[in-house]
């Protein structure tokens, strides 16, 4: 163990002291970096090995799970979150969630380039780290929670740990020949490593449900990849525990200050049935944007009431959880010729975590719906919007007191006429069905079979 937090490559992405909780909140990234942990670029050799394919230049987080453990140790919920979700990134406007951390880099390297940066290295280490932490911004804002650590992994880091730990079982429902990944697998039971391991996780062509079901695939086989830690015959082999910690060294990035040691111990009593998989609703998966194509539509307060009731502290209700809209006080105007909108749509912004403001007529009739923000509260009226579900144009009014949001409604607004009463993690109407491998949760205390 000492060798191995000796030679961790950790990253400057977690800021400041983080809310004390009662849990730890991890975000585990699986990156489809072209490099190796330390930045070095991987060989193309290894590359077509790894059908990396043609990289097209960006750097997008294809996995995306946050883990939530109590810190008892007692028990730990791995959330996953949908490369594809539609999301609001803070800075950058609404898009996939998988570009969050690409957008972030970029616009930190074009600004150390134009500052007169010249040293590529230095560029690259603070642009990625930029990346991360606008990334995990992102997550707290659509989870309502707050990321207490962080681990990225890539392509080679996971082929070698898995071939470390001398591969993973899964099982099959069927048989599958994907020409995109190169998955090729009969019907059962298998134990993968390597190459196979990426191919079996990277498929999405040819399943029912395509992207939610490679989340699944992901859940299983990290699943596996606990369970396979977990037993006494990885940990207590000296040969075994070596090739683990050198693949980890060369593929993993941390945030700094995180005590792995400590980790360690309070992680000791962990059993593989301890150790459950979610994913969180979703509402369309064939959601058309105006400029990223197809994505999963998501809503940002359903999410945060299924996270906080997934995470709540044991023995403490998960209403208790942190509330991210609370400090967020809306005045509703309406300018429409329905009498009452305004009073309805206050509540279903109270419904959703927002403190209610004014209501009340807005000066004359309206036709498209504002919501008005001062300086610096940008992503507070962007929640507001995501929250309403009707389209909204954003504008600065430096006049607005901080920590307040004025919503003019217009004849255009679509969005609900009646008091969200959403239990959480229920799911809407016209939610798509979680993933799951079958009626039985996905944990590290068994082998599940998927598509």
């Amino acid at each position: 163990m000492q060798g191995l937090v000796s030679g961790l490559t950790t990253a400057d992405v977690i800021s400041g002291d983080r809310p004390a909780d009662g849990a730890r909140d991890i975000l585990l990234v699986g990156m489809d970096s072209r490099t190796d942990a330390q930045g070095n670029p991987l060989p193309q050799q290894l590359l077509d090995d790894l059908r990396a394919g043609v990289s097209d230049g960006e750097e997008n987080t294809d996995t995306l799970i946050m883990v939530h453990i109590p810190n008892d140790g007692s028990k730990a919920v791995a959330i996953s979150l949908p490369r594809d979700s539609y999301v609001t990134i803070p800075g950058f406007g609404k898009h996939k969630i998988n570009s969050a951390y690409a957008r972030g880099k970029a616009a930190e390297r074009k600004r150390l380039l134009n500052s007169g940066d010249k040293d590529s290295r230095d560029v690259e280490v603070k642009s990625a780290q930029a990346g991360a932490q606008t990334l995990i911004a992102t997550v707290e804002q659509l989870t309502g929670s707050s990321i207490d650590n962080y681990a990225s992994i890539n392509l080679l880091g996971f082929s070698e740990i898995t071939k470390a730990i001398g591969g993973v079982d899964v099982c099959l429902k069927d048989n599958v020949n994907d020409s995109y990944s190169g998955a090729n697998f009969t019907k059962g039971r298998h134990t993968i490593s390597g190459i196979e391991a990426l191919e079996f996780v990277r498929q999405r062509h040819g399943l029912p449900r395509g992207d939610l079901d490679r989340v699944v695939r992901q859940q299983v086989f990290m699943a596996g990849m606990a369970q396979k830690v977990l037993s006494a015959g990885t940990l207590a082999d000296p040969s075994k525990l070596s090739d683990l910690i050198d693949a980890i060294k060369k593929s993993v990035v941390l945030n700094q200050g995180w005590d792995i040691l400590g980790f360690a111990q309070q992680m000791k009593g962990l059993t593989g049935g301890k150790l459950e998989f979610e994913t969180i609703p979703v509402q369309d998966v064939d959601y058309n944007t105006p400029e990223d194509g197809s994505a999963i539509k998501v809503d940002p307060a359903q999410v945060r009431q299924f996270v906080q009731g997934q995470t709540a502290v044991a023995g403490q209700p998960a209403s208790a959880a942190p509330n991210p809209n609370a400090g967020t006080t809306v005045d509703v105007h309406n300018g429409t010729a329905k009498q009452g909108l305004a009073n309805t749509v206050s509540q279903v912004l109270t419904g959703k975590g927002f403190t209610g403001g004014e209501t009340g007529n807005a000066t004359g009739r309206v036709t498209r719906t504002t919501i008005r923000y001062p300086s610096g509260a940008k992503d507070a009226a962007q929640s507001v919007a995501d929250a309403l579900g009707s389209p909204a144009t954003l504008q600065l009014d430096t006049s607005i007191p901080a920590g307040r949001v004025v919503v003019v409604v217009g004849s255009d607004y679509s969005g609900p006429t009646a008091p969200a009463q959403q239990v959480a993690g229920a799911p809407t109407s016209n939610a798509a069905p979680a993933p799951s491998g079958d009626d039985k949760p996905i944990t590290a205390d068994g082998i599940t079979c998927v598509n």
